[in-house]
Order: structure tokens, then sequence, then C-alpha cells
């Protein structure tokens, strides 16, 4: 069996018929459903101002935390720079009462016939400043009779000696100084070259 074409008439009441039923839908559907993109802009326009007004907060944060940074950084440049520039006053506070025992004994000394008060005074005196020294870790390098060490001594000459091995310090010119481990001014030395 074959199924039935619909006949022209049959055609025209289909066709009318989805025509009514799509004018019913658009009847039915409400006002704003026509326009969602409308209302998510809305949303989206605050979503925005509110991203801008936290960028600009924290742009604001951030410049006052660089200027504050800057403010701690200049201070303490000042600071290192004062403390470098006072940094020595602690020894020369400690070295003042070695200078005016000098200056005692050099007017002691005018008055006195004798040399020899002059001599214990400066005994005295270089002793005081031995002691300040020490007092802040500078010590005296140990040359003489030691092998010759291009770290804290510096040679001025060699000269040939029966009584030390060569390559030994047989005389020490100029005394060296070492604060902490660190060489202030190194020992100028003679050293033994051996015998003839």
């Amino acid at each position: 069996m074959s199924a039935r074409k619909p006949g022209p008439s049959q055609q025209s009441e289909t066709a009318d018929q989805r025509a009514d039923e799509a004018a019913a839908d658009a009847r039915d559907a409400p006002a704003g459903d026509d326009s969602p993109a409308d209302a998510s802009d809305g949303s989206a326009v605050g979503d925005a101002k509110d991203l801008q007004s936290q960028i600009d907060r924290l742009n604001d944060r951030v410049l006052r935390l660089q200027a504050e940074l800057d403010n701690v950084q200049k201070r303490a440049s000042r600071e290192l720079a004062e403390e470098r520039r006072y940094a020595a006053l602690p020894v020369v506070r400690d070295l003042l009462p070695a200078v005016d025992n000098i200056e005692r004994a050099v007017s002691a000394a005018e008055g006195a016939a004798d040399g020899q008060s002059l001599l214990e005074g400066f005994k005295l005196v270089a002793q005081q400043i031995q002691a300040v020294l020490a007092q802040y870790h500078c010590t005296k390098i140990e040359a003489l009779g030691e092998p010759f060490d291009p770290n804290v001594h510096e040679a001025i000459g060699q000269q040939p000696s029966e009584e030390h091995p060569p390559g030994t310090v047989m005389m020490v010119v100029q005394d060296g100084y070492r604060l902490h481990d660190r060489v202030v001014r190194p020992a100028r030395v003679m050293i033994a070259s051996g015998g003839e």
C-alpha cells in the first residue's frame, strides 16, 4: 500500500498552522527576553568599573610603597655615611690620653736635666698605645726569626747571615699590624740570604 500524498488544499492548511504556531510563540514570549545581551552588558560595565577602581587603589598603594622604600633607602644611606665618618671616634677617644701623656713627658723633659725621665715617660706612653690597639684587636705582626711571608711581610732587602737560615726575617725595620685577621700594615723586614 502506498501512502497518499496530501493535496494542495491540505498543504496550505499545514503551512497556515505552522505560521499560527510561530505567531503564538512570539506573543507568549516576555518582552525582556529578546535582549539577553543588554542585561549582561549592564553587569559587565559594573564589573569593569569595580576592576578599574581596584587597579587605581593598587596603583596608589604601589606608589606609596615606592616612596616609602625610597625614604628608607635614603635614611639608611645617610646613617651608613655618618657611621663611616665617625667610625674612628672610639679609637681617637682612647688614644687621646696617650697624646696627653706624650705632651706631659715633653714638658717634664724640658725642665729636667737628665733624659732618663723622658725615656721612661715615652716607654709608658708606648705601652699605653699598645694597650689601646690591643683593645681594638689590632695586634703586632711577629716577624723576627719567622720565615718570610709576603702576605704579612714587606721585604726591603736581603743580607747574608750566619745566624739565620736563608729566607727568614733577620731584622724588623718597621713593625706591622693586623686588625682581627686583616693586615693593616705589613712588617718591613730584612731577609737572611744565607752565609757568604
